[in-house]
């Protein structure tokens, strides 16, 4: 069981990368290079602020409400991109591997 949650944290970790890649795809698609960096670097910056798990102002309430966001706004960024397909399949893998991190054998993973 161990080796299934790490790989689940693992596809946790690959999701974050993938908000990242789909908010520099976003701003590529409506300003180009500087945009593209740009809303990299915010979302990197929100991510550490409200949702990594030692977050600065992370808690109960606003690291979900933060990882939420992100990968939300990473998912309408996308759709807005004109790709569909991924956006799609972006969303659905964010909502399944979140929902397995969420399995109390994962969480005791990574309490500190």
């Amino acid at each position: 069981m161990a080796f299934f949650g790490w790989s689940v944290l693992f596809f946790v970790f690959v999701d974050e990368l993938l908000a990242i890649a789909a908010a520099v795809t976003w701003g590529d698609y409506q300003g180009g290079a500087l945009l593209a960096v740009a809303a990299g670097v915010v979302t990197v910056v929100g991510w550490a602020l409200f949702a990594s798990p030692k977050a600065r102002f992370g808690g109960r309430i606003t690291r979900p409400l933060g990882k939420a966001i992100v990968f939300t706004l990473a998912t309408i960024g996308l759709w807005v991109s004109d790709h569909h397909p991924q956006a799609i399949a972006f969303a659905v893998f964010s909502v399944l591997i979140n929902a397995l991190a969420q399995l109390p054998s994962i969480k005791v993973l990574v309490r500190d």
